[in-house]
């Protein structure tokens, strides 16, 4: 009986070492995952529109923001928070004047979108970004993503709009 007891507290404190030293986040290496995309999300392009965005000041961007289907049905429902699986992005460009609408109008009163800027996008997944208020966000420019010091920027701003689910962008039917 001594060793049947010795036997299962030795498989008790193995269970609770391997616990311990376990990967956390179901990454291999040990880490959590970060809080911001590697990678642009398959097939944005085909998205549903959102909403468009005005940035003016330093920026001066003009933004389509799209949504995947869990987002656009979310958006409709105006459900909040917003279910795992939704993906908003948001396309960025310079906003320029338009010379040949100008010409038409015989005033300035026309911008139109010009070259891109940066794509960013936002990726619901509760658990897997649990630290930052259950999204993932991502920054892309020519084709490439942000650094990690840019992307800890993200949340400090969006967590600021937790009323909304961090999410700046309303439906506009």
């Amino acid at each position: 009986m001594k060793h049947f007891t010795f036997f299962l507290v030795a498989v008790a404190m193995m269970a609770g070492l391997v616990a311990l030293i376990a990967p956390v986040s179901g990454r291999a290496d040990g880490q959590a995952a970060p809080a911001f995309l590697t990678k642009i999300p398959h097939g944005y392009r085909d998205w549903q529109w959102v909403s468009s965005a005005h940035e003016a000041g330093n920026l001066n961007s003009l933004g389509a923001v799209l949504g995947n289907d869990v987002a656009i049905k979310a958006y409709r429902e105006g459900k909040l928070p917003f279910p795992d699986g939704t993906i908003i992005a948001a396309l960025h460009y310079q906003n320029v004047p338009s010379q040949e609408n100008n010409k038409i109008f015989g005033r300035v009163q026309s911008f139109v979108p010009g070259s891109p800027t940066n794509i960013q996008f936002m990726v619901k997944d509760s658990k897997k970004y649990a630290a930052t208020g259950g999204w993932g966000f991502g920054h892309f420019q020519d084709g490439k993503p942000g650094d990690a010091a840019l992307m800890k920027s993200c949340f400090p701003c969006h967590e600021k709009t937790k009323a909304s689910d961090l999410v700046f962008t309303h439906y506009a039917p």
